[in-house]
């Protein structure tokens, strides 16, 4: 077969492309997603056949996949609508705004260019967990099965959302005082939509990075690394901007610095969109997830929310906030999800809209909203390589360490809690990494907790490695 199975993931499709998969693997996941459909949903009302849109990022494999999976579409009868290089939103928003049952964003996301995927739409839904197993299924029985029936043809038609998307988020956010914003789109898929939305909502956008390269020559389109929010600290020092933003490759991950180019990671941002939500919905459901800091759900709580601690993942985020009815989500790596005046999905423009919104109605400085946060010292999330083939099973021996000493959280991995500090040890969905956090009342305690974590991490690599010799 043209693909490994490892790609298929918790709540996406993604590996290297030419390593893990081919461009063949398009067409078969195509075939696929068409079984899928037919034996989960009728076609929508008034029609004989699936309507379904197809984007993808500026990523040089995009060009190969994306024809590849629109052509096995149409050869399954599919109606297919191409909506061209656009942000993992934008395909998101497609399932709202044009008449689909499904679509596909062929993206790698946060992930370094070598990187590509799949993030499958059922409906308004995205596809994960078991469904995605469903669809590694379909794939590894693909040469089984007979060929589409002649008959079956379908059609492409190409559409560009991107004005209505704008137009869309223009009518739901109100900028009340001119902002000065440097805007780093990282090449990515941001420099379609981002600085131009900004500039129609009033703001003084300074553009950073903001010209298409699927190569990403100037940095890692990840804002949730420091490093590669450099450039943007410069710039707003250099410009005197009110703040910065970031965005990942896709744009379903914000980034953003204060006034004095200090990072605001995922869970402050949580903190001040919950405030202004909390404001106006008292006592409404906000998720986050295990990455996120303690000072998060209490702040939550203070001011009048329901808080809840959930697994780290795009569509398992999305899930939950259906379940509970919750207005607000977020994670750490600045995936923000907003069901209140939003569809819910995570969107990283939306997101800053409404970071702009919320500056632009006081006279204080980013940095001051924040100020009455309960100090800390907390690490960003820590990428410590470990193989896909044994990263679940060495968490799962730390879990069952720790958890003989200490009070622990194992909705994602494992969350150590003490009086004055917590410490994480999960394993990525998207990469072969496990992912640690820590977060303290003082450095000693932070580094005590940290040696806790990374000392018990080291013993069940080495046992697992050595029982898999």
């Amino acid at each position: 077969m043209s693909f490994q199975k490892k790609i298929f993931r918790e709540y996406d499709i993604r590996g290297i492309y030419g390593d893990d998969y081919t461009a063949d693997f398009a067409g078969i996941l195509a075939h696929a997603v068409a079984d899928y459909f037919r034996d989960h949903m009728k076609p929508g009302k008034g029609r004989t056949s699936y309507r379904f849109a197809v984007g993808h990022d500026v990523r040089p494999s995009g060009e190969h996949l994306a024809p590849r999976f629109i052509d096995a579409l149409v050869a399954e009868g599919f109606e297919v609508i191409d909506i061209g290089v656009v942000a993992t939103p934008l395909v998101y928003f497609s399932t709202f705004h044009l008449d689909v049952d499904g679509a596909v964003s062929i993206t790698g996301s946060h992930n370094p260019s070598e990187y590509n995927g799949f993030k499958i739409c059922f409906g308004n839904s995205t596809l994960h967990g078991t469904q995605i197993q469903e669809l590694l299924r379909l794939c590894e029985s693909f040469k089984a099965r007979p060929p589409a029936p002649a008959g079956r043809k379908g059609s492409v038609t190409k559409t560009d959302v991107a004005d209505a998307y704008i137009n869309d988020l223009k009518g739901r956010v109100k900028i009340e005082r001119k902002i000065k914003v440097v805007v780093d789109a990282g090449n990515a898929t941001a420099c379609v939509v981002a600085p131009k939305l900004l500039t129609a909502l009033g703001c003084e956008v300074i553009p950073l990075f903001c010209d298409i390269d699927g190569t990403f020559p100037n940095h890692h389109p990840d804002p949730t690394v420091v490093e590669n929010l450099v450039d943007l600290q410069k710039a707003v020092a250099k410009h005197k901007a009110d703040l910065g933003i970031a965005y990942d490759g896709d744009s379903d991950r914000i980034g953003a610095v204060d006034e004095n180019g200090r990072p605001i990671f995922g869970d402050e941002l949580m903190v001040l969109f919950a405030r202004e939500i909390l404001s106006r919905k008292p006592g409404s459901t906000i998720i986050s997830e295990v990455k996120s800091s303690h000072r998060l759900y209490q702040d939550i709580a203070k001011h009048g929310g329901r808080p809840i601690m959930w697994k780290t993942g795009h569509s398992l985020i999305k899930a939950k906030m259906k379940e509970e009815k919750a207005e607000l989500a977020g994670e750490m790596s600045g995936h923000m999800f907003f069901a209140d005046r939003y569809y819910g999905y995570d969107d990283a423009i939306y997101a800053s809209i409404r970071l702009l919104e919320i500056l632009s109605r006081t006279k204080n400085t980013l940095s001051s909203l924040l100020a009455d946060l309960p100090l800390s010292v907390n690490t960003p999330e820590i990428r410590v390589d470990c193989a896909d083939e044994i990263k679940f099973e060495v968490v799962r021996r730390v879990r069952d360490d720790l958890g003989k000493r200490f009070k622990t959280n194992d909705v994602d991995g494992v969350r150590i809690e003490t009086d004055v500090a917590w410490g994480l040890l999960r394993a990525s969905n998207t990469q072969p990494v496990v992912v640690m956090r820590f977060e303290a009342n003082t450095e000693k305690q932070l580094a005590e907790i940290r040696k806790i974590v990374e000392d018990a991490f080291e013993t069940a690599t080495k046992a697992v490695q050595a029982a898999s010799r």
